[in-house]
């Protein structure tokens, strides 16, 4: 491998690195869990990690043509960096040496479920029951009907946000998501 190579591989981490930082930064917002309802435990904040990710990485696929293999890359990178966090984090909430990769497989798995749905959703209809199965499937007791359709408006105008950041920002690492508590006129 050339050091031309290296050096870009390496760039390309340090925005993955960044835009992980951010997403995560999102996640943890206080208002997706006090006025939207998404449950503050572990599920909770795993699928709003995969939520804001998912648009994050489904802004990729809207760069401009010259910059598509560079986008698709860095998407790479940052669901390598996504999840060899989530593996560091099981292993020190004490899970198991061998479960921790068959932990780490469902994840994934889920994550791709979960982006196709919310992909569809976006582009369609069912995004509300996509967000009630996941975003929202381990909520116990009544969901109130007012908190995934909070989130699908919060997912739009974020998906809206995004596509008007210039690709160049985008592709540096700089994202600027909406804030969950401006999204009042849901």
């Amino acid at each position: 491998m050339s050091f031309f190579k290296i050096g870009e591989r390496r760039r390309r981490e340090q925005i993955a690195h960044a835009l992980y930082v951010t997403i995560i930064d999102q996640s943890r917002l206080p208002g997706f869990y006090t006025r939207f309802g998404v449950p503050d435990t572990l599920d909770g904040r795993f699928d709003l990690i995969v939520l804001n990710a998912f648009l994050v990485m489904r802004r990729f696929k809207r760069v401009e043509a010259r910059l598509a293999d560079e986008a698709r890359e860095l998407s790479q990178a940052l669901f390598d960096l996504m999840f060899d966090d989530m593996d560091q984090n099981l292993r020190e909430l004490g899970a198991g040496d061998m479960s921790v990769g068959k932990k780490v497989k469902q994840m994934a798995r889920a994550f791709y479920g979960r982006a196709t749905a919310y992909e569809e959703g976006l582009d369609g209809d069912g995004l509300v029951d996509a967000l009630i199965r996941n975003l929202f499937g381990t909520v116990e007791g009544a969901l109130a009907p007012d908190h995934p359709i909070a989130m699908a408006h919060y997912m739009k105008l974020c998906d809206a946000a995004l596509a008007a950041q210039a690709d160049g920002d985008v592709m540096e690492g700089r994202v600027v998501f909406v804030a969950p508590e401006s999204n009042d006129d849901t």
